[in-house]
C-alpha cells in the first residue's frame, strides 16, 4: 500500500496524520508512506523525526483582509495543485489522506482531480476551511467530534471514528500510576500544562491555584509544566511564593512520562486542542480547560464547548477573573470526589477508543473500490 499524507502548520494538524501512519505500518510494514507539507511548518520537524519522506508545497493560509500577502496566497492557491500534482505522479500512492492545515487543499484537490481515493480527517468541533472546500471531492471525511458533520451535505461521506492518537493512554490503573511516580494513594493528584513553549496566563492561573489551594492543602499533590519559553519567569515566581520548599508543589519544564502522569491524576488542566481533549477523554479525566485565544477561529473554544455543554468538563476563558474563577473550581474538585467520578464519567463518552482501527481498515475499503 502506497500512502501520501498531508496536513500541516500546527502539531494539532499533523499528530493524527503521524499515527494514521504509524497504524498503518503496524498492520502493513511493507507500505510506503510519504507526507506533504510546506517548508515553514512544524511538519519539518515531527515527520522527518518521525522518518517518514517529506516533500514540500509552497501554498500560504489566506486572511480576510486584502493585502498584498493574500494576493501571494490567492495566486499559490491557484498554482499549487500544480506542483502537487508532480508530486503524486512521482509518488504514485492508492490514497491520499488530508488532516488539515491549509497545505492539505492542493494535494487532496490534485489527487481527487486524478481520480484516486481521497480522505479527510477533521479533529475540531468545527471544520476548518481546507476540509470545507474539499468535502464535495473527497471520498471520506473522518470526524473526531458529531457535531462537525453538521455543516457538511454529503452526509454519506461521513464517518465518526473519534481522533486517531500517537500515544494511546498508558494501561494502568490510577493506583498502580499513583505507585509508581511515588504519590500516596489517598493524595489527590492535580496535573496542569499549557504546552510544551508554555503559555504565560496558564502559567500565572497555576501558579495562583498553587499559592491558594493545592499548596495550601494537606494531601495534594500537584505537578505543573512550565513550558520552554516561560520557564524562567515561572520558577523564579514560584520562587518568591516559597513553593521551591513546599513538597507537595513541583514545577517542571517538560513532562517526558505523560502516559503515566496522565493516568495517575485526578484533576487535570490543560488547554483544549484536539488531541490533547481526545486523549483525556480516551483517559476519562476530571479535565478544566483554558482554551488558547490565539487559534483560529477559536477551535479549541469550540472542542472543549462540546463537552461543556454536557457538564463533562469545565471551561474557562482567559480574563482577569479566570485565576480566581480556576482556584474555586480546582478547590471544589478537590473536595468532592463524586464530582469528580460524575465528570469522570460523562467525558468518557466522548472517547472513540478504536479511532485508529476503524481508519485504517476505511482505508482499505476506500483503496479497493
Amino acid at each position: 500500500m502506497r500512502v501520501l499524507m498531508t496536513g500541516g502548520g500546527t502539531a494539532g494538524h499533523v499528530n493524527p496524520a503521524l499515527a494514521i501512519a504509524n497504524t498503518i505500518k503496524e498492520n502493513d510494514p511493507s507500505s510506503e508512506i510519504a507526507f506533504v507539507g510546506t517548508d515553514r511548518g512544524i511538519e519539518n520537524k515531527l515527520v522527518t523525526k518521525a522518518g517518514y519522506e517529506l516533500f514540500h508545497v509552497n501554498v500560504m493560509g489566506l486572511s480576510r483582509k486584502l493585502t498584498l500577502k493574500n494576493i501571494k496566497a490567492a495566486y499559490l492557491a491557484l498554482t499549487s495543485p500544480l506542483k502537487a500534482k508532480k508530486i503524486i505522479k512521482k509518488f504514485n500512492p492508492d490514497i491520499v489522506i488530508g488532516t488539515g492545515g491549509y497545505v492539505s487543499w492542493p494535494v487532496v484537490k490534485a489527487a481527487a482531480s486524478m481520480g484516486i481515493p481521497t480522505a479527510l480527517h477533521e479533529s475540531n468541533a468545527v471544520p476548518g476551511m481546507a476540509v470545507r472546500m474539499l468535502s464535495g471531492a473527497v471520498n471520506r471525511i473522518y470526524l473526531n467530534f458529531e457535531v462537525a458533520g453538521t455543516g457538511i451535505a454529503q452526509k454519506d461521506k461521513l464517518l465518526l471514528c473519534g481522533c486517531p492518537l500517537l500515544t494511546p493512554p498508558e494501561n494502568i490503573t490510577k493506583e498502580e500510576a499513583k505507585k509508581q511516580l511515588g504519590i500516596p494513594e489517598n493524595a489527590i493528584y492535580v496535573l496542569s500544562y499549557g504546552g510544551s513553549m508554555g503559555a504565560e496566563k496558564v502559567n500565572e492561573a497555576v501558579l495562583e491555584v498553587m499559592k491558594n489551594v493545592t499548596g495550601a492543602k494537606d494531601g495534594i499533590k500537584h505537578t505543573h509544566a512550565t513550558g520552554a519559553i516561560e520557564k524562567d519567569i515561572c520558577f523564579a515566581k514560584a520562587a518568591e511564593l516559597g513553593f521551591d520548599k513546599v513538597n507537595n508543589v513541583e514545577l517542571v519544564e517538560y513532562i517526558y512520562d505523560m502516559p503515566v502522569r496522565l493516568a495517575a491524576a485526578d484533576v487535570v488542566i490543560c488547554r483544549a486542542g484536539a488531541m490533547t481533549v481526545s486523549e483525556l477523554a480516551m483517559a476519562g479525566k476530571c479535565a478544566v480547560f483554558i482554551p488558547s485565544p490565539n487559534v483560529t477561529d477559536d477551535q479549541q473554544f469550540k472542542n472543549a464547548s462540546v463537552l461543556s455543554v454536557e457538564h463533562a468538563a469545565y471551561v474557562l476563558r482567559e480574563n482577569e477573573s479566570m485565576p480566581q474563577r480556576l482556584c474555586e473550581i480546582v478547590s471544589e474538585l478537590i473536595e468532592n470526589a463524586d464530582k469528580r467520578a460524575e465528570m469522570e464519567n460523562k467525558i468518557k463518552r466522548f472517547a472513540k477508543a478504536d479511532a485508529n482501527k476503524v481508519i485504517y481498515n476505511d482505508i482499505l475499503k476506500l483503496i479497493v473500490k
